[in-house]
């Protein structure tokens, strides 16, 4: 991932906190930090399918971050000091999750859309729709996984031996 020419040229990257049955990015989100860019990171709306894309300070910002019912870590509802990405500069690229994805570049969430919301949100932002790349495992590839017209395609999938 930290070699990938999309990684290298970007300065403003949103990604998630793994959950333990999803490829582990906190050694990505050193790095980011270790190269001197910008990360955010998901909050997610309950009974909705708003997401924002909040910015970390630090790698060990995330030691402050609340825990949700879902298990994630994320900022918590009243911590409004953070910059969303949409409110200031965009972002360049987006790490996606997901639990399968096809060669298409479709990809099956976890049913809410809060990433397809999301990212029809960016395409109004003067800067445009990220780059995204999914981060899966080899047994998550699928032939095809089921779409429906709100699913935005992701531009790329990395996973072991792609």
């Amino acid at each position: 991932v930290i070699y990938h020419p999309k990684y290298q040229e970007s300065k403003r990257i949103a990604i998630f906190l793994s959950m333990p049955d999803e490829v582990q990015t906190e050694e990505i989100i050193k790095d980011i930090f270790k190269q001197g860019k910008e990360c955010f990171i998901p909050r997610y709306k309950a009974r909705s399918n708003h997401m924002d894309m909040l910015k970390l300070s630090s790698a060990e910002d995330m030691s402050s971050l609340a825990l949700t019912s879902w298990n994630i870590l994320q900022p918590s509802d009243d911590d409004t000091a953070r910059e969303e990405a949409l409110a200031g500069g965009g972002l360049d690229l987006i790490f996606m999750p997901g639990l399968g994805f096809d060669k298409k570049g479709n990809r099956l969430g976890r049913g809410k859309g809060y990433y397809d919301t999301y990212l029809e949100r960016c395409m109004k932002h003067p800067r445009g729709k990220p780059y995204t790349i999914a981060l899966a495992f080899r047994e998550q590839i699928c032939e095809s996984v089921p779409v429906t017209e709100n699913d935005v395609p992701i531009d790329e999938i990395l996973y072991e031996d792609c």
